[in-house]
């Protein structure tokens, strides 16, 4: 087995730290005893990390180019075999934490994004579909103005913390089988920042923020749907320490209409002629989507229009309307579907009943024998009509 510390790590000898560092953590997943327990894979283990510990240190390494023992004790659990269990994590997990004698993250940043937020809202139909703007009351974190962020009392500011001496790290040495393990932790007197705020501001107790009820404005877009959310960039919580905000996003929700029903951006509406009307033919004044927004007199937007009902028109009978439906939020227009419904009059007087009856006589449908027909037909025979059709 070679003891040229480049080679047990497959690196040449000019590699930087990063390159070492990747060589590193890839053979520790390969080697550690979690994942081979056999005695060769922890001895080989042992002598991956040794060449790493040194190699990773300017000192040991130059000290190890220029011929020497950097060990003291040969490789493999000596008194200067030491090495941080923060980078066996960092093979396995990833992290960021540096190698040698000084490795460790730092302390943590007082200062953070804060979090997205979110409210939701409802709004007419007319209004998702032509868009609209809402003065919203929202109750969100701020930056504190009396400490303006720092949260520390106004004169005052935080000071290095006495336990890690600003590091926001506290190492803790155990010996084992594999020589001395140092595991970093959070320093519990600062709580990883590696500064102290002694005399906190008052108003935000040292978070840097307070809460605060505020009003914005927000522009729905046409053709928006229940669900849409609109992104309002730095509306939401302001981060610990006064950090950048983070978002707020406006959730909709579009309320039931009374006289059309939406699928995507086409309406539908059901409209109810009399018998005597679906069969003779008429018009029939419908509203239009427009008619619920809030215009001028001299607006010219049509409110209504004049639907027409064919002479002989059956219940069930549908009428599409193109371009009458809810714009789309990248452009065009969706359909209005109207569909119509035959009522049959339920109580006649007798001279109505008479003058039907006279009606039924002159069509001979006094006694009608009804077209009785499947509801569905099978495929078989849906093919079967269209060929006989042509």
């Amino acid at each position: 087995m070679s003891t040229d510390l480049y080679e047990l790590l497959g690196v040449a000898r000019d590699a930087d730290a990063d390159t070492l560092k990747k060589a590193y953590r890839r053979l520790a997943r390969q080697l550690h005893p979690d994942v081979n327990p056999d005695p060769e894979s922890q001895e080989q283990f042992k002598l991956v990390t040794a060449a790493y510990e040194v190699l990773s240190d300017p000192q040991k390494r130059a000290a190890y180019d220029r011929g020497g023992d950097p060990f003291s004790g040969g490789f493999g659990g000596g008194q200067g075999a030491g090495f941080s269990f923060t980078d066996i994590m960092d093979a396995f997990f990833g992290g960021q934490g540096g190698g040698g004698q000084g490795g460790g993250r730092g302390p943590r940043p007082r200062v953070r994004r804060g979090q997205d937020a979110l409210i939701r809202i409802e709004i007419e139909l007319a209004e998702a579909a032509f868009g609209v703007s809402r003065e919203l009351k929202v109750d969100t974190a701020i930056r504190c103005t009396t400490c303006s962020g720092a949260g520390a009392a106004p004169g005052t500011q935080p000071v290095p913390c006495e336990t890690c001496r600003g590091v926001g790290e506290v190492a803790h040495v155990q010996r084992s089988f594999l020589g001395e393990i140092r595991t970093l932790r959070p320093c519990a007197a600062c709580r990883g920042f590696g500064s102290v705020i002694a005399d906190p501001c008052r108003d935000c107790a040292g978070d840097g923020r307070i809460r605060s009820r505020r009003s914005l404005t927000v522009k729905i877009p046409a053709g928006v749907d229940t669900g849409t959310r609109v992104q309002l960039t730095e509306q939401g919580e302001v981060g610990p320490g006064g950090g950048p905000a983070g978002d707020l996003y406006v959730e909709i929700h579009v309320a039931p209409h009374a006289t059309f029903e939406r699928n995507g951006n086409d309406l539908h509406c059901t409209v109810s002629v009399p018998m005597t009307a679906a069969a003779l033919g008429t018009t029939i004044a419908l509203p239009t989507l427009e008619a619920d927004l809030e215009q001028d007199e001299d607006s010219g937007v049509e409110t209504s229009f004049d639907l027409p009902i064919p002479a002989g028109t059956q219940s069930g009978h549908q009428v599409l309307l193109r371009g009458r439906g809810v714009p789309g939020l990248r452009g065009g227009r969706g359909d209005l579907v109207v569909s119509i419904a035959v009522e049959t009059p339920g109580r006649l007087d007798a001279r109505q009943e008479e003058l039907l009856r006279e009606l039924a006589a002159i069509r001979g449908e006094e006694q009608p024998t009804g077209d009785v027909r499947p509801t569905h037909k099978s495929m078989f025979g849906r093919l079967r009509d269209a060929f006989t059709a042509h």
